[in-house]
């Protein structure tokens, strides 16, 4: 698959078969997102799947609205997508190398996450990025690592959707020069 026809073609998928991601699949997705640029190299992205339907479920239940509820119990998989703390955007003292301070972090992770979501839909995966979710509780559930922070929640399966492309912008709705 051409790269324009990836980032044109990737839509967001809400409902999945219920079709089991397998785990060379997966990997070769993760394979893939690691080669997405980082601060420095840092590649702090870190990504825990969620196949136990009781765990997916208590995430739907304690983590989330009903809106991603659904999402999550249509996927067979759940990434939750975390960052290691305190080096993008750092300077190896711990001080910060830019006015951007630790937010670079949630640069890095959208990029990541982004090129994890690409790759799955080359091999024919779809995916969706949540972002709105109780960290804590996600934290606590999935037993995400210390010194790491859950920055997305990814769905994961086999699409039984084809969504449209909503309307974009002009490119002179998002270009200027000076």
């Amino acid at each position: 698959m051409e790269a324009m026809e990836m980032i044109k073609g990737r839509r967001s998928i809400r409902k999945y078969k219920t079709d089991k991601v397998e785990h060379s699949v997966l990997e070769e997705v993760v394979a893939a997102a690691a080669f997405a640029p980082t601060w420095k190299n840092t590649q702090t992205a870190r990504y825990i799947a969620v196949e136990s339907a009781d765990v997916k479920g208590q995430i739907a239940e304690q983590c989330v609205g009903q809106h991603n509820a659904d999402i999550i119990n249509s996927a067979p998989m759940l990434i939750v997508v975390t960052g290691i703390q305190k080096r993008a955007g750092y300077e190896r003292d711990g001080s910060f190398t830019t006015s951007k301070e630790d937010r670079w972090q949630n640069f890095d992770s959208g990029v990541c996450t982004q090129t994890l979501c690409l790759a799955a839909y080359e091999k024919g995966l779809g995916t969706v990025i949540m972002g709105i979710f109780g960290e804590d509780k996600v934290k606590e559930i999935v037993t995400v690592p210390e010194g790491q922070e859950v920055m997305a929640l990814v769905a994961i399966g086999y699409p039984d959707e084809e969504p449209q492309a909503p309307k974009r912008k002009t490119v002179e709705d998002l270009l200027s020069y000076c």
